[in-house]
């Protein structure tokens, strides 16, 4: 039975029949992952913003056998650190055209675009939700990169986006229930 009735995200038919045949789940960071700011420091040093459940919905992923990944136009170290520590070892950073960054990510791991969500912010974003067999945009997204989506999350980037699509994909494939801690 449901933990206090939450069964995940409800998701119109279309999306959720895509999402349950979805194996590889790839997302931008900034605007994504943090909520788009990027903070530096008087040492020089930039800063940026995890959401901790964010984290978790990315662990719950590769527990259910999602393969996940990470596509960003900026290189950072503090993307690699934290990519790191969410165990996600397909982090492509320092690519502008995200389209043909995805194209080789699917390739190389050898899944289908059918089977790739991708999850993006902004237009630098459109052409890989464009290739992608569900294309997701966050709540804060840029209007033109909404228009590119099949799904517009409730939360915003940094704040909890990640983790809905997260439970979204595993509500579609009938594995959230399974991965939630029992009382």
């Amino acid at each position: 039975m449901p933990l206090n009735g939450f069964t995940g995200p409800q998701l119109p038919r279309d999306v959720r029949e895509r999402a349950a045949s979805i194996q590889l789940a790839v997302f931008d960071v900034d605007g994504v992952l943090t909520d788009g700011r990027i903070l530096l420091g008087d040492d020089g040093y930039e800063y940026k913003a995890f959401h901790t459940r964010d984290g978790h919905g990315l662990r719950l992923l590769a527990e259910a056998g999602i393969e996940r990944a990470i596509i960003t136009g900026r290189t950072s170290v503090l993307v690699a650190r934290r990519m790191e520590e969410l165990g996600i070892r397909h982090v492509v950073q320092g690519r502008r055209d995200k389209g043909a960054a995805l194209d080789e990510l699917i390739a190389r791991l050898g899944h289908s675009a059918a089977a790739t969500a991708y999850v993006g912010d902004d237009d630098v974003d459109v052409p890989a939700l464009t290739r992608a067999g569900l294309a997701v945009a966050v709540a804060d997204a840029s209007p033109w990169t909404r228009a590119h989506a099949d799904w517009i999350t409730q939360a915003g980037g940094g704040a909890g986006a990640a983790r809905e699509v997260a439970e979204g994909l595993l509500t579609a494939q009938g594995q959230l229930e399974r991965l939630r801690p029992r009382e």
